[in-house]
């Protein structure tokens, strides 16, 4: 029995909700999580569809994205997922979808505006766009740079990805991450909602102005400030 066996059926769970939530069409999206003990993560194979994914059949990399466990090619993304899991030790997860409004905003090259207070409970900034990948990244290895185009844009937006969580690479679509592969899915099920939703309210009034800073400020700390009360935590 592999050694692995907790690990697969974490990122195989994280998978399965992808199609449940409507996140992933055909193979259009991955999800991994990680064993930082271990120092490796579980990610999908590559173009396997998802009514015919197992738990077993989850790939066991490296940081290196180096194959250690698995008989199948892991994801084309798998150099992405190891770069953040490598440059960010406080993440477990990370899912990547090409979800219909969040990949919109990426197509169009547009932070999604922070226009209401459900954007606001998640994260306190706009869901920031990565500019498109720069020449000399695409002309490199592509899937490894595209973790440092993400990585780039938090920083050079002085943002902290421990807060954020998500993001959409320009001309491309949504990438999430979270302390647990599951909460990594829920950050890409938030992400295309609030899409869905700033488009929407674009629709109803071109012109509507972003949310004010003292509502987000309420909302965002309300569940993720020092004296959050959202919730029934201890």
């Amino acid at each position: 029995m592999s050694s692995y066996k907790s690990l697969k059926e974490e990122a195989y769970e994280a998978n399965m909700q992808l199609p449940e939530l409507g996140l992933v069409l055909f193979t259009f999206g991955n999800a991994s999580a990680v064993d930082r003990d271990k120092g490796v993560f579980a990610i999908k194979p590559s173009g396997v569809p998802y009514s015919e994914l197992k738990a077993e059949d989850m790939v066991i990399c490296d940081f290196d994205a180096k194959i250690v466990e698995g008989s199948m090619r892991p994801s084309s993304d798998t150099k992405t997922h190891a770069v953040l899991y490598r440059e960010w030790d406080k993440i477990g997860g990370v899912v990547h979808t090409h979800s219909t409004y969040g990949t919109a905003w990426a197509q169009a090259i547009n932070d999604i505006p922070i226009f209401g207070t459900t954007h606001a409970d998640h994260l306190i900034s706009d869901i920031p766009c990565a500019p498109p990948m720069k020449d000399e990244y695409i002309a490199g290895d592509y899937e490894h740079m595209t973790g440092y185009q993400i990585i780039d844009c938090i920083n050079e937006r002085n943002l902290d990805y421990n807060e954020v969580g998500m993001i959409l690479v320009g001309n491309h679509a949504p990438f999430t991450w979270g302390a647990t592969a599951a909460k990594a899915v829920y950050n890409s099920a938030v992400c295309e909602e609030v899409a869905r939703m700033a488009y929407l309210t674009l629709q109803i009034n071109p012109n509507a102005a972003i949310l004010k800073d003292a509502l987000k400020k309420k909302h965002f700390e309300r569940k993720h400030g020092k004296d959050a009360y959202y919730g029934q935590g201890c």
